[in-house]
């Protein structure tokens, strides 16, 4: 398939050479995919307050609305995500109320689906020891803090799953039917999270360079996989349309996620790739270059991957999930030349990739010691420095919850979205959490003037001021004034229920 020596499809000479190291080799598949599992959870579950985060809050909700009250998404609350992710948090609420731990768990089943599947890619190309490194690299990496390690919920935990089954089926198919698998798997990777276009045209350029005659099974699968989910997003009433407007269009526009100027992206770029353990993978990366000098999948791979990151700009952490799969099999294959070819042994490079690579999992921990009991939650809630923290959000809406009625309509203002979805109360907008585009900001108003909610709440506390826009506040401050009367302070916020007629 490929002409470098160090990635022939089940090299004989090392088979031959360490029969028994193979056998060995391979029972070490479990145990450290079991480990990287554990790390996953520690990371996905200690470093929040027992609570949902703000970017789950807001699919929790939508969601809740969704399952509960029929109101698809897009009618009944916007993010700028796929209809898929709000279906996982949905079908959450239904099975088990408002909750943070179901999300997490699929997630993380999700994301060591796609760690198994780099290990297949690297055992497939090359030898057993390299898909040991490919699967230590990316599990590691997977939990590092550079690369989000700890939203282990987001569409980036199905999205990358997707596509790395999508390019293990392109690269070890023989049939059309595993290129039509493969196509299958990529329409759904793209539906989770519409940038995984970017992975999926690598794919693409793969087939059109090497096996040019599965392009047309590769298609037929994506388009299929694309149309049956469009076809039932459809019929539960959710307009394709309104996902472009939502998911795609209306992000790119002043006051959206990605309305920055360019010094802030790079200087975001800089702080999350050179000033984070990514860097870890640039000697690897190198490497390859004077190892593999093809354009091959991989680096087809990487290159339009990271040309997705530069079309969003924002460069979070949680975007280098993107990045990490190529990069990680780049590494392994690297370090598996280097054994082959040059004789190096075997367990010192091993430990010194678990030397480097093991994610330093401080923030679990000193999490882990601000959530030892109950007396330390409550006084971080009251402490004027933790009104704006995500636990003081939920017990606002736990607050709301017992002193509303379950068919209030309740507004949190600002950046609301964890009061809002442990309320369990509606809110009069589709925009329950401020998003400052145009079109957000029209609407707003509007389904504030037609739909005047039995509460109001507003924030005290100095962040409101800061990031939420000018004409936002002030009607809001308008409409209080006339028709409502304070009632009631919780910590950082002053809460208005509506004048009786």
């Amino acid at each position: 398939m490929f002409n470098s020596t160090f990635i022939h499809i089940k090299s004989s000479s090392f088979s031959r050479a360490l029969p028994s190291r193979h056998s060995l080799l391979k029972s070490r598949v479990l145990p450290i995919l079991l480990f990287i599992v554990a790390l996953q959870l520690i990371a996905g579950f200690f470093t929040y307050e027992h609570t949902l985060g703000f970017d789950e809050a807001m699919w929790q909700y939508i969601g809740r609305t969704w399952f509960r009250n029929g109101l698809v998404p897009y009618s009944g609350g916007v993010d700028n995500k796929s209809p898929l992710i709000f279906a996982v948090f949905g079908f959450s609420d239904k099975l088990f109320g408002v909750n943070y731990w179901f999300p997490r768990l699929l997630g993380i089943g999700f994301q060591s689906l796609g760690l198994y599947y780099v290990y297949k890619i690297v055992r497939y190309i090359s030898t057993q020891q390299g898909a040991l490194m490919a699967l230590t690299i990316y599990g590691f990496s997977l939990v590092w803090h550079g690369t989000g390690g700890k939203y282990v919920s987001f569409t980036e935990s199905y999205c990358v799953a997707f596509i790395i089954m999508a390019v293990y089926y392109s690269i070890s198919g023989h049939r059309n039917k595993s290129f039509f698998i493969s196509g299958a798997l990529a329409g759904l990777a793209f539906m989770f999270n519409i940038f995984a276009f970017f992975g999926i045209f690598s794919i693409f350029i793969y087939l059109v360079l090497s096996k040019k005659s599965m392009t047309l099974s590769f298609l037929s699968g994506l388009l299929a996989s694309l149309v049956m989910i469009a076809g039932l997003l459809s019929l539960a009433g959710i307009h394709i349309q309104d996902i472009f407007l939502y998911a795609l269009y209306d992000n790119f526009g002043a006051g959206s996620v990605t309305d920055h100027p360019l010094s802030w992206e790079l200087n975001n770029f800089f702080n999350h790739f050179f000033y984070s353990e990514m860097v870890l993978l640039l000697p690897g990366f190198i490497g390859y270059f004077f190892i593999n000098k093809r354009n091959d999948i991989f680096l087809i791979w990487l290159a339009c991957e990271f040309i997705g990151l530069g079309v969003i700009g924002t460069f979070t952490p949680q975007h280098f999930k993107h990045l990490l799969p190529a990069l990680s099999i780049m590494n392994a294959l690297c370090l598996s030349f280097l054994i082959e070819n040059y004789g190096i042994p075997w367990k010192p490079i091993v430990i010194i990739l678990w030397i480097c690579f093991i994610p330093k999992l401080l923030e679990p921990i000193f999490s882990l010691k601000n959530q030892m009991g109950a007396k330390k939650a409550v006084a971080d809630y009251n402490a004027p420095d933790n009104q704006e923290s995500d636990y003081a959000k939920k017990m606002l809406g736990l607050w709301i919850k017992s002193n509303t009625a379950a068919n209030d309509r309740v507004l949190v203002a600002g950046y609301g979205a964890i009061a809002q979805a442990y309320s369990e109360r509606q809110s009069p907008t589709i925009y329950f959490n401020v998003t400052q585009t145009q079109l957000a900001k029209k609407i707003f108003f509007n389904d504030l003037q037609l739909h005047q909610p039995e509460m109001i709440c507003v924030p005290t506390f100095a962040g409101y001021q800061l990031n939420v826009d000018a004409d936002i506040r002030d009607f809001i401050s308008r409409l209080t004034a006339r028709q409502y009367e304070m009632k009631n302070r919780v910590p950082g916020y002053e809460i208005y229920l509506k004048n009786k007629d």
